[in-house]
């Protein structure tokens, strides 16, 4: 990005997503790779009035040799200092943005296991701070820039690979409009009316069919509510923690998921993909799996833990997304499953159950709110997917028919 989009782009974040409060503290975790992120971050951060910035780096060729070499007891001992680093964010009411520049083979031929374990293991030391940032105690936006190694996945063979790459995240960023701000504040008014359509009808359930051999039965969690890109945090203030987002999301029952889901869209899980995946639910449980590539990686998210092998989000997303009108893969999450529905493995937020923030976890899984230390969106949305709202009444209204909304 040249020096005016990137001020630009660090500007939209920290004004939509994290919506940064003047004297207030931020966070920003960025590879060592896009100094030059974390420094625009910074300096766009003290002049809208921050009290202090602090850049957390990291680095994904270390890692990569970590994981080679590091013997597993000792990687897999997260440090208490590492821990009570990320809890002072919520204490302090810093504000927390996390740069993605992924490499998607950054940790391809290394043990699957190894990666797996040291991830539960990570996920398991940070479960507290995770169920701050799912019940919005903190605001946090995650966002990516772009680089070679990504871009020779997405386009390869291309001389120009990068420059088609960094094209894809400004569009999808809306940053190539002559407004950006307002852009995005007409973007969120036009999600949170389908959102408002979606709560006013109270689906019992969902069903999704598509010629792919999808046939799934969702259902919602009580009293659960669809939320659209911007949030409320715990402080009271709005947030968007996803940019790019196109999604309208909730909770589905844990107990009450019946049928078989095919991935329409690989998989990139800590450096490594899974493809051409089906998964076959029975009362909300993971009661069989197949995939061609990644089969293993898939078993370890699934296997975490007792709620990693339930659904904790669903989210409806339509083909005509600017994402998803761009037409490529860019095997990227958070660009991927904002151009195609998709449902999630582990944790539900207690956001997406009304005053769920203030419930207790007994009385959320009561209400059939999944709970596990994992998180995991895969993408389901295909081009003739049709989603069906049922209601308690069993009156049915169509909400998407041939992969986009009707409404």
């Amino acid at each position: 990005m040249d020096n005016k989009v990137l001020e630009n782009f660090t500007k939209l974040v920290l004004k939509i997503g994290v919506n940064l409060q003047r004297g207030q503290g931020l966070e920003v975790a960025c590879p060592t790779s896009q100094r030059e992120v974390g420094v625009a971050f910074a300096k766009s951060a003290y002049q809208m009035g921050a009290k202090i910035v602090r850049i957390r780096w990291n680095d994904e060729d270390v890692e990569r040799l970590t994981f080679k070499h590091a013997d597993s007891c000792a990687l897999n001992d997260i440090p208490k200092w590492f821990v009570d680093s990320k809890m002072d964010l919520v204490k302090n009411n810093f504000c927390y943005v996390a740069v993605s520049a992924e490499n998607p083979k950054a940790f391809e031929g290394l043990d699957p296991q190894k990666i797996a374990e040291y991830s539960k293991t990570k996920s398991f030391a940070l479960k507290k701070f995770s169920q701050e940032v799912m019940s919005n105690g903190i605001r946090w936006c995650v966002v990516s820039v772009p680089t070679n190694e990504w871009a020779e996945v997405v386009f390869p063979n291309d001389n120009n690979a990068f420059e088609k790459l960094e094209k894809a995240i400004i569009t999808s960023m809306r940053l190539d409009s002559e407004n950006p701000l307002l852009e995005w504040e007409n973007h969120i008014k036009k999600l949170n009316a389908r959102a408002d359509f979606l709560n006013f009808n109270n689906f019992s359930k969902l069903i999704f069919k598509n010629s792919i051999g999808t046939n799934l039965s969702v259902g919602l969690c009580e009293d659960h509510v669809w939320i659209s890109a911007q949030e409320l945090a715990k402080d009271g203030v709005k947030f968007v923690a996803n940019m790019p987002t196109e999604e309208i999301f909730t909770a589905p029952h844990k107990l009450k998921v019946d049928g078989v889901v095919k991935s329409a869209m690989p998989l990139c899980f800590n450096g490594n993909i899974i493809d051409d995946f089906s998964i076959t639910f029975k009362k909300g449980k993971v009661v069989d799996f197949t995939a061609k590539k990644g089969y293993e990686i898939l078993k370890s998210i699934i296997e975490t833990d007792s709620g990693s092998a339930r659904l904790g989000e669903v989210a409806l997303i339509g083909k005509n997304s600017p994402i998803a009108k761009g037409g490529t893969l860019l095997y990227n999450t958070l660009f991927d499953e904002n151009a195609s529905c998709h449902l999630a493995f582990g944790k539900g937020y207690p956001t997406t159950v009304k005053k769920g923030d203030l419930l207790p976890q007994k009385e959320l899984s009561k209400k059939g709110l999944n709970h596990s230390v994992e998180h995991v969106d895969f993408m389901i949305g295909t081009k003739d997917l049709s989603v069906i709202g049922v209601k308690e009444n069993g009156e049915e209204i169509t909400i998407f028919d041939n992969g986009d909304w009707t409404i």
